[in-house]
């Protein structure tokens, strides 16, 4: 094993400095308050979990867990996301008191890397629940919350892809002939690589009729033909699947000031296999991954023995930050410099502006050793007893 150095940090573990904790911080007191307005509660959970229970119920992959052990022998898990320890607290307590329940959060968690990569292993994330409806109704709220929060934060160019998980689980079942060939081509689609979905198809043997069906779905998506003419690739008894997404469809239409910023992708996969209907991404200019991704997870409180509807998404922060203009967030910052005797005179100047919302900083300015280097990360520096003052 390599010395560990004085300054080196573990495998994808970031520090936050001045400026970037408070981006952070703007995003999420601006989220808060507009949660808060939609009528979702803020919830926290722990950040270790038993992994008997959150680990194991988790989608996230076992190779991506912190695990650890306590004094008592019990296997334990850094929480790799938080709508699973939601949805156990959910089942255990909450919704006996209140159904539906609206629930956001805003909290760091952890997924080991087994290589860098650029790829943090500790992240934020930020987002809502919507527990106890089963309508097309929470579905159509959590995407539309999603696009005015989005709004709100500051994003300008963003764009949401909906997709059907059940859709997609029964077209592939439709024309496969295991669930294991089921599993490898939505992986593929997870990953977005329609070159090696088509060459799986090659290498599976599958009926000449299956194989074209699911060559025809993919060009059909890509195409982005009307909801109607999906119709052909499902049997009578999974035409239902269509009604829901033209209901959603209907309810965007009303909800949505700007119906163009969403398209409907049957080919969208995530890796989260609790996913059993509407799943859909956020894509913004400036990122080259979603910045936010949800959906419905119903199959996920078969965990905790609840059959309950449960819809929702998240914003990983980190990628927000990548595509919010810098000047939604940037505050000015002024240096107020006294000399020795003007203690009073510059401390009384410095409150009168802070109750006015600015922020200031008092400085002793013999107390500076480079003041040149010192007054460049400020906005205005005013001088106390000169009374001068100048913008960098």
């Amino acid at each position: 094993m390599a010395k560990i150095r004085m300054f080196e940090k573990p495998l994808g573990m970031r520090d936050s400095f001045p400026e970037v904790n408070e981006q952070k911080e703007y995003i999420r007191s601006t989220a808060r308050d507009f949660i808060r307005n939609k009528g979702y509660d803020f919830i926290k959970t722990p950040s270790v979990e038993y992994f008997e229970t959150i680990g194991k119920a988790s989608a996230i992959d076992e190779s991506s867990l912190f695990k650890l052990v306590d004094n008592q022998g019990e296997m334990l898990v850094l929480r790799p996301d938080m709508t699973t320890p939601i949805a156990r607290i959910a089942a255990s307590k909450l919704l006996k008191e209140k159904n539906p329940l609206r629930l956001a959060y805003y909290a760091n968690v952890f997924r080991a890397q087994q290589r860098e990569g650029g790829r943090p292993a500790e992240f934020e994330q930020l987002g809502l629940e919507l527990i106890g409806d089963f309508s097309a109704y929470g579905d159509s709220e959590i995407i539309h919350t999603a696009v005015e929060l989005v709004k709100a934060l500051g994003v300008e160019n963003f764009r949401i892809t909906i997709g059907h998980a059940g859709m997609l689980s029964a077209i592939l079942t439709n024309n496969t002939n295991t669930k294991e060939q089921v599993d490898s081509l939505r992986q593929l689609l997870v990953e977005k690589n329609f070159v090696g979905f088509e060459q799986m198809l090659e290498e599976m043997q599958l009926q000449d009729t299956k194989k074209e069906t699911l060559t025809k779905w993919i060009d059909s998506t890509v195409e982005s033909k009307r909801l109607e003419e999906y119709s052909e690739f499902f049997t009578d008894e999974q035409q239902y699947l269509i009604d829901q997404v033209k209901q959603l469809e209907s309810l965007l239409d009303i909800q949505l000031s700007d119906s163009s910023i969403v398209s409907f992708d049957f080919t969208l996969a995530s890796h989260m296999s609790y996913y059993t209907g509407m799943l859909f991404e956020i894509h913004a200019v400036g990122s080259g991954f979603p910045i936010g991704n949800g959906g419905r997870y119903d199959e996920l409180f078969k965990q905790f023995n609840e059959k309950v509807g449960a819809t929702g998404f998240g914003i990983r922060v980190d990628r927000l930050l990548e595509v919010l203009p810098r000047n939604k967030i940037k505050e000015k910052h002024t240096l107020l410099l006294f000399e020795e005797g003007y203690y009073s005179k510059a401390n009384n100047l410095a409150e009168e502006r802070r109750k006015k919302a600015e922020r200031v900083t008092l400085q002793y300015i013999t107390g500076v050793t480079d003041l040149d280097a010192y007054i460049k990360s400020f906005d205005e520096v005013i001088i106390v007893p000169e009374g001068g003052s100048f913008c960098e």
